[in-house]
């Protein structure tokens, strides 16, 4: 592809990008009611847990689709006081659309739980296939990696910080493309926010530092995604918490020796402890990225559209609700209360 062809191809993907924000932030203005009800949905299994619940693959009865259901437990959400943060990601889940984030089909609640209905990707977890492969080989790497530009450029264009990428929230779908998922920590920000969040290996310098940030801390978080998926092990890493944090806020890593000069440098340009200086916080935001010299070979609206075949297809049956890629947990009923001891903290979700 010429510069010439590069340049253009830039142009139409920011006019799309402009169109899918104007879509974002109508829906955001939206007040949006419950839309199904539990007994629309079959229940099969569980396919993933958390602090605040747990997440089953259901079929909806009306159509026979197959999504995760996301199952909150109204209790644990006020006594962790979540509820803010639950109001807040259900919002966002409901206002984004875009090919690689998961987004709300449904959302209910009833005097014990909060539900929030998800598209069911079957292929699993990043986490999961990295483990067992090791690592990625880098075009593999690269792909997954060109998925996650879009999907970070995307939210920082609605004003909002994603907060917790990591391989264990990228699900992998039967097409081999990939969907971010958990928005538990994302929040719209104009300007800085100070909350402490995230996964240890994954914070940025600014977040322990305790400065306030802004989207800058999710470029550092994909600098450390792209090394862990070429290495199969992050760049920072300490048994003890407090010694993680100082190697994160120092920025001393080493490189794989098998890692070659364009990922290096991309890395180099990520992983910057100083700000000024960190890739995609600069004048031309994500576009330093996806004009680096380790993105050359990507045509980003070929990514976009999904029209590059993958070199990795996870391995389903042919049944849509196939989880042989999900980890197997202790079923625990749904025990809904009689009478709603919540209401009040929830009366205008």
């Amino acid at each position: 592809m010429s510069s010439v062809e590069r340049e253009l191809m830039f142009k139409e993907y920011n006019d799309i990008l402009d169109n899918l924000k104007a879509m974002f932030l109508e829906k955001w203005k939206k007040k949006t009611e419950d839309n199904a009800k539990l007994e629309d949905f079959e229940r099969f299994r569980t396919v993933g847990t958390g602090a605040f619940g747990r997440v089953l693959l259901v079929r909806y009865k009306p159509t026979s689709l197959y999504y995760a259901m996301k199952i909150l437990d109204k209790g644990k959400l006020v006594k962790m006081k979540q509820v803010d943060h639950t109001r807040n990601e259900k919002r966002i889940l409901q206002c984004i659309n875009f090919p690689f984030l998961v987004f709300m089909e449904f959302c209910f609640k009833d005097n014990s739980y909060i539900y929030m209905v998800l598209p069911f990707a079957q292929g699993g977890e990043m986490f999961t296939h990295l483990r067992r492969m090791g690592k990625f080989d880098e075009s593999l790497a690269k792909f997954y990696a060109a998925q996650v530009v879009l999907a970070l450029e995307y939210l920082h264009h609605c004003s909002l910080v994603y907060r917790d990428l990591k391989p264990e929230n990228i699900l992998i779908e039967t097409t081999g493309y990939i969907r971010i998922t958990d928005f538990g920590f994302c929040k719209m920000v104009d300007g800085r926010t100070w909350t402490l969040c995230g996964t240890p290996e994954y914070l940025a310098p600014e977040i322990i530092l305790s400065k306030g940030y802004g989207k800058a801390v999710d470029w550092w978080s994909f600098g450390v995604l792209v090394y862990e998926m070429n290495a199969g092990y992050q760049p920072f890493y300490a048994p003890d918490p407090m010694k993680l944090y100082k190697k994160i806020v120092a920025g001393k890593f080493k490189f794989a020796h098998h890692f070659g000069e364009n990922l290096r440098d991309i890395l180099k340009c990520t992983l910057r402890v100083d700000l000024t200086r960190r890739y995609g916080n600069l004048k031309d935001g994500s576009m330093d990225i996806k004009k680096h010299q380790w993105f050359q070979s990507i045509n980003w609206l070929e990514i976009y559209n999904q029209k590059v075949q993958p070199s990795f297809i996870p391995q389903c049956t042919n049944q849509n609700g196939d989880t042989s890629n999900f980890d197997r947990y202790d079923e625990e009923p749904l025990l809904i209360a009689s009478f709603d001891h919540y209401g009040k903290e929830f009366v205008n979700f």
